[in-house]
């Protein structure tokens, strides 16, 4: 039986050496390191010494065991996980070796060795089911390196405009988080079909919420009574969404008047304001603190959004996504529906004046002329991509990020507009005072797998290869993988790598 196992352990190794041989001379061509070739040369000589059962064997394993010890720390210093992927099937060689080949012929150095080699094995395993490698955000952390407001309100989406979500609340914390418990509940009073996928605001002493037929209410945050409750009855024949509404809060206002006057003056009709998008494309903004619709807003309070888009039948567009509310500009995609038809409304992105809601600029990625409405008689080019989730927003830089979905539909793409072939899954940097196209980077080419970016951007600064703090931009797909791009210029900070795949024939 032991000789079965020993030379099914030659066979492991041997192919493992020429596995090494192989993919390193790829790696060599590639222009990547020459440690995997050397390691493999080592192995390959490694089996042939088993073979003739030499005990050299043992030695050349263990020297390539401290030989890739050193590579792994020159690589990435003793970081776990790097360590972990280099240098376990090493450490396996060496013990496997000694326990069926040599644990009667080597001395005592060797056997040492050996053992601790199995005990590293099982403690390194072991350890794995811990958190290694990983640097937490602290409040202080998040103070020194943010870019954004730090107010205590959550006051969008993500709780700024970067998207981050992070809190930098302590009252809060892990260690007494198992001992919440509910106080109050709530009940929107939406019975009709939709999916609840709703973030509420909480600006002061108010949590603002919407259902998914878009019934928005003010909730007292201490005892969840609804201060204020609006139904304007915009309902949708399909994807019934709200996730989330805007905050906008009147500067002019609020800056013309002083400190002692404000508490006062804050209440005035309409100095702070709700934005709610509809389920029937409508923009609409109430008063925050009473609920009133803001008629200086629009039209007696309300924005068509489907002025421009041509035809759209009911149910077809709408926003599902939190407007965004950058500065003194409201910025709305819109979402279609997917795989029911070509030449879909537009995918076009507006920014609004949020004071007056008067259309402020437009961006028609398949036709950049049409700054804000199209001419007469014509409309934004249809089923271009969308930008059907949440936007984020730079206020140092003036930037405004979309992600963008595909021209419908999503799977077969020889019907597509060729600007949409490039912006497809893209994400777009736009100006936040003109509409303007800063940058764009697609993260799929080509894309007939629905591969949509479907999550709002985080803006955060770090550090990049040369340790200097960047801006960045980090963009999570729908494949798992994470874009981490200089959001100025739209340059990856972390490597990006493009590999082929097989063309098809369709």
């Amino acid at each position: 039986m032991l000789k079965f196992i020993r030379h099914i352990y030659i066979a492991i190794l041997g192919l493992s050496s020429l596995f090494l041989l192989i993919a390193g001379g790829k790696l060599i061509s590639l222009g990547g390191s020459f440690f995997y070739l050397i390691l493999g040369l080592i192995y390959l000589i490694s089996t042939i010494l088993l073979t003739k059962n030499k005990v050299a064997a043992i030695y050349l394993n263990i020297f390539a065991l401290l030989l890739t010890f050193i590579w792994a720390i020159s690589e990435r210093g003793l970081l776990y996980w790097p360590m972990l992927s280099r240098i376990m099937l090493p450490l396996v060689f060496v013990f496997v070796s000694y326990f069926i080949f040599f644990h009667r012929k080597v001395g005592a150095k060797t056997i040492v060795f050996s053992f601790a080699s199995l005990i590293a094995f099982i403690g390194m395993i072991i350890a794995a089911f811990f958190p290694h490698d990983a640097t937490y955000a602290t409040a202080d952390h998040y103070q020194k390196h943010a870019t954004f407001e730090q107010a205590e309100n959550w006051v969008a989406y993500g709780r700024t405009n970067a998207g981050t979500r992070f809190s930098p609340f302590t009252q809060i914390n892990k260690d007494n988080v198992k001992d919440l418990k509910p106080v109050w509940t709530y009940h929107t009073g939406d019975l009709e079909p939709g999916i609840d996928q709703n973030t509420p605001l909480q600006i002061d002493e108010l949590v603002y919420s919407c259902s998914p037929n878009g019934i928005v209410a003010a909730l007292d945050v201490d005892t969840g009574k609804a201060v204020w409750r609006q139904d304007i009855n915009d309902r949708s024949p399909r994807w019934q969404r709200c996730r989330g509404v805007g905050y906008y809060d009147a500067k002019a206002v609020r800056t013309a008047v002083s400190t002692s006057q404000r508490a006062v003056t804050t209440h005035a009709v309409c100095a702070q304001r709700i934005v709610h998008s509809t389920n029937n494309a409508r923009l609409v903004e109430f008063d925050a603190k009473t609920g009133e619709i803001c008629e200086q807003f629009g039209d007696k309070g309300f924005v068509d959004l489907k002025v421009g888009q041509g035809e759209v039948k009911p149910g077809f567009y709408f926003q599902t996504s939190a407007p965004l509310v950058a500065g003194d500009t409201i910025v709305i995609g819109g979402w279609v529906v997917d795989n029911q038809e070509v030449g879909e409304p537009s995918g076009v992105i507006r920014g609004f004046d949020a004071n007056t809601g008067e259309l402020k600029w437009a961006w028609d990625l398949a036709n950049p002329n049409i700054d804000k409405l199209p001419p007469a008689g014509q409309s934004y080019t249809r089923a271009t991509p969308n930008a059907w989730t949440t936007l984020s927003y730079d206020p140092k830089l003036g930037l405004v990020y979309a992600p963008l979905g595909n021209q419908t539909p999503d799977y077969f793409g020889a019907q597509r507009l060729e600007a949409s072939n490039k912006y497809n899954s893209s994400l777009v940097a736009l100006d936040v005072n003109t509409g303007k196209e800063r940058w764009h980077f697609q993260t799929t080419h080509y894309d007939i797998w629905d591969y949509d970016l479907p999550s709002q951007p985080a803006l955060m600064d770090v550090p990049d290869k040369n340790g200097k703090i960047v801006p960045a931009v980090m963009q999570t797909t729908k494949r798992g993988q994470i874009f981490l791009l200089n959001r100025e210029t739209g340059q990856p900070i972390a490597d990006v790598v493009e590999k082929p795949v097989p063309a098809s024939t369709i």
